[in-house]
């Protein structure tokens, strides 16, 4: 039987993110564990997200817009927009800190935002790699359109299609566009699979889906996606982690005393620093 999860809401002063990942029912799917939905969101003029540098460690960030630009800057150097369609994949592996903004020609104006942002837990044999940041813009995604139905393969494989994002296991991350009643076969490529419905009225296997809801498919088996509006949706998943994973703020481990060690490392200010951007979050109480 499949799960349909609903996502924890944040209010960010109009802004709303949707945590469906971590939860009870889901602690991962595949390497992913965290799955963040941004807005959609219009912001007026003067407004925008305004995330100050932070770390990470032991992940990798995966940053999809379907609309919105946000302006990413890491310890490594990066300056990078990101604009619908790109992808945004910052290997964090032993340590960086990044932070994430509306540009400020955005601002002049009302403007709008929608996204996804996901983490990847790495492979133990690779949570401490050497930090790293690729960007990928749109055109160099792999895409398939036929009979209403848009697919983009952002990280892995899927539909006989493989993404140029290097990841260290198999993957699947597919953004999905659907015309009404336009139909998609979810093969089962891969063990752990869940779909999230991002906007739109869509059915599983003849049984309607809540929008803003992740659904858990079940292993081994192809289900049957239909459009009753026009839909957009995420296929994510993978091999399962080689292990359990401890998530501490923005640290993901397979090991506590690591996470110990980078919450000193950043009261210290051994992440380093971001350049153009002198600001920082705090390491929290709890």
């Amino acid at each position: 039987m499949t799960t349909t999860i609903a996502p924890r809401v944040h209010d960010l002063g109009g802004f709303q993110v949707r945590r469906a990942v971590p939860t009870l029912q889901a602690r991962s799917v595949g390497p992913f564990v965290f799955v963040d939905h941004m807005g959609p969101a219009i912001f007026e003029p003067g407004r925008g997200i305004d995330v100050r540098p932070h770390p990470h460690i032991g992940l990798a960030t995966v940053t999809f817009l379907w609309s919105g630009t946000i302006t990413h800057r890491d310890t490594l150097g990066s300056l990078q927009d990101i604009s619908p369609g790109d992808v945004n994949w910052m290997t964090a592996g032993r340590g960086i800190a990044h932070s994430e903004r509306t540009p400020q020609t955005l601002r002049e104006g009302g403007h709008p935002l929608h996204g996804m942002q996901t983490w990847v837990a790495l492979p133990r044999a690779h949570e401490e790699t050497a930090p790293e940041f690729h960007h990928h813009p749109a055109a160099t995604l792999p895409r398939s359109e036929r009979d209403g139905t848009v697919l983009r393969v952002i990280a892995g494989r899927g539909y006989g299609l493989e993404s140029p994002v290097r990841v260290f296991a198999d993957t699947l991350n597919v953004a999905i566009d659907l015309a009404p009643d336009a139909h998609l076969a979810l093969e089962p490529s891969h063990p752990e699979r869940a779909l999230y419905v991002l906007e739109g009225q869509a059915q599983l296997d003849g049984a309607d889906i809540p929008a803003q809801h992740l659904v858990v498919l079940d292993r081994g088996v192809t289900h049957a996606l239909r459009a009753k509006t026009p839909l957009k949706a995420m296929l994510l998943g993978g091999e399962p982690l080689d292990g359990p994973r401890h998530l501490w703020w923005n640290f993901v481990s397979s090991s506590k005393d690591r996470i110990e060690q980078a919450k000193q490392d950043w009261r210290d200010g051994r992440f380093g620093t971001v350049p153009g951007d002198d600001e920082f979050i705090p390491l929290p109480d709890r």
